[in-house]
């Protein structure tokens, strides 16, 4: 694609950690496979070791109990099938009543994977329920809820409604994450507007609806956020956070649906929807400035360009030393440019290579010290701990790259794994030696093995990712510089003749100032308050 009219229509992407890649299919099971009396297996007269654990269990003694069902589980007892399998059910509630969650839900997962064949399939649901509020979503729990029928959820609707709805919102992610998204939204619209579910799965529901490309239903999900939170009926969940990430949400979408008329043309009206949207969202919200930048893009594209280089004055404040917008760089030499400010953007693409090439060349370098997954989680440790060797100007982008919520999250699991370890160490040799005891302990070395390799290699698909998106940039900009050399010799081509044609009818470079403004010319002093609020006069120069 030649020429810089091709820089202007940015892709937007949708925040709130989400898997935006279809895993390999879960065994699913049919709606009417999901209860105990569809079980092929009965209960017989418990032995003496399957009796005594049960008294320990009734009597809170869950290390004792647990014990004893491992051995009745493991088949150490003259228990028959179905006594084994309800030993192996609950084992798993001792070791959940112990805190030992990982090993809790190694044994559920083999119950559910199951399927209708234990005898305590169906009731392995609720725990499973329990078990995503004590692990991350990392550790897999949605996929093993996923398991289960949609059918299985409605024992706990009037019951545990409180369940039902944490459920519910498993399930929807379940099948987000399989790209069944007609199917997700049916299940996040099932999910009662007053429990702390509810905000997230219309956030979900909106997403689903933007990867089938439906603008119309994706503005109403997100909108109803906003009218939930506005009327109080959410509790549980962080209100400005998730009204922020709605604001953001719909002026992406808007951006979006303004960018995709025919012939190319922009819808203004969704397009100042979508800044309308963005002007909504808080200052000290984590997408402040991402609507600054995101917005920027807007107003170049409704010839606001006073507006959009005020976004970029303010992005490169010192207020936001830490802050990564290269791409900002990029939209002011496009400026400048179409402007015919030709000196000007020439030196802001100058200013690019000075401060982002040698960015590059040190992101290389160390990525080709951390090529394993191992290794990689442990620079991802320093990183999170400030004991990276990284230069300064590096070790900011870097960290900002490796901490959003999803790398977070993998982290977490990994010291709860290491916290349910310690906890074992500390058990006594009695339970700590036993074969249940073992059995914690490979679960959760099986489980941390895992976290590891799966924590390392996003976060090395994540700075990977960073230095892909710096090269494609250092590519925009060699083009914006490729178009300059043109337009010294007076070749560009005839549509960016028009652009520039648009651009010298246009005011949108100049700083009007009203009654409830005051022009102050910028000295080299920021000013917190006026943060966002920046203006920087844009003189077309084409005309000249």
């Amino acid at each position: 694609m030649k020429g810089i009219r091709f820089l202007a229509v940015p892709v937007l992407v949708f925040g709130l950690a989400l898997p935006m890649t279809v895993g390999a299919q879960d065994m699913s099971f049919g709606l009417e496979e999901t209860g105990q009396s569809r079980a092929p297996v009965k209960l017989g007269k418990p032995s003496k070791r399957l009796a005594e654990a049960m008294s320990a269990f009734e009597a809170k003694k869950y290390d004792s109990a647990a014990m004893g069902f491992e051995r009745v589980s493991a088949g150490k007892s003259k228990d028959g099938r179905g006594n084994r399998q309800r030993a192996q059910f609950l084992l798993g509630q001792s070791l959940f009543q112990m805190g030992y969650y990982q090993s809790a839900l190694s044994v559920f997962d083999e119950i559910s994977g199951d399927g209708p064949a234990h005898i305590d399939f169906g009731d392995t649901l609720e725990w499973l329920g329990l078990l995503a509020s004590k692990l991350p979503e990392s550790s897999g729990i949605i996929e093993k809820v996923g398991r289960y029928g949609i059918g299985a959820l409605g024992q706990f609707k009037d019951d545990n409604p409180g369940l039902y709805n944490q459920l519910l919102y498993l399930m929807g992610r379940h099948l987000y994450a399989q790209a069944s998204f007609r199917q997700a939204i049916d299940v996040f619209q099932e999910v009662d507007p007053g429990s702390p579910q509810y905000s997230y799965a219309k956030f979900f529901e909106g997403i689903s609806f933007v990867r089938m490309r439906k603008s119309r239903p994706a503005i109403a999900s997100f909108r109803a956020i906003l009218d939930a939170i506005d009327a109080g009926d959410i509790e549980g969940v962080d209100e400005d956070r998730m009204r922020n990430l709605a604001w953001i949400s719909l002026a992406r979408v808007y951006y979006t649906a303004a960018n995709q008329g025919k012939g190319g043309q922009i819808d203004g009206t969704l397009l100042g929807q979508s800044v309308e949207s963005w002007t909504k969202i808080d200052q000290s919200s984590e997408y402040w400035l991402d609507s600054l930048f995101e917005s920027s893009w807007a107003f170049f594209l409704a010839d606001e360009y006073s507006r959009a280089l005020g976004n970029v004055h303010t992005l490169y404040s010192p207020y936001f030393d830490d802050a990564f917008y290269p791409e900002a760089l990029v939209l002011k030499a496009v400026t400048f440019f179409v402007n015919c400010q030709v000196d000007n953007a020439e030196a802001t693409v100058a200013k690019f290579h000075d401060q982002y090439d040698p960015v590059k060349q040190e992101l290389d370098s160390v990525l080709a010290k951390h090529q394993d997954n191992a290794d990689f989680f442990e620079f991802l440790k320093q990183v999170q701990s400030g004991r990276a060797d990284l230069s300064p100007r590096v070790r900011p982008i870097v960290s900002t790259a490796l901490s959003d919520r999803t790398v977070l999250q993998h982290l977490e699991y990994v010291a709860l794994l290491d916290r349910e370890e310690a906890r074992l160490a500390k058990s006594g040799d009695a339970f700590a030696g036993s074969p249940v005891g073992e059995k914690i302990l490979e679960d959760v070395a099986l489980a941390k093995a895992f976290a590891v390799d799966q924590a390392g290699d996003l976060a090395r698909g994540r700075y990977k990712r960073l230095i892909r998106e710096l090269r494609d940039l250092s590519n925009q900009v060699d083009t914006v510089e490729l178009e300059i050399a043109t337009f010294r010799r007076g070749q560009i081509d005839q549509e960016l003749q028009q652009q520039m044609s648009l651009a010298k009818q246009s005011k949108g470079g100049d700083v009007n100032v009203d009654e409830e403004h005051q022009l102050w010319p910028f000295n080299g002093e920021w000013w917190r308050d006026e943060l966002g609020f920046y203006r920087q006069q844009v003189t077309n120069l084409c005309t000249r």
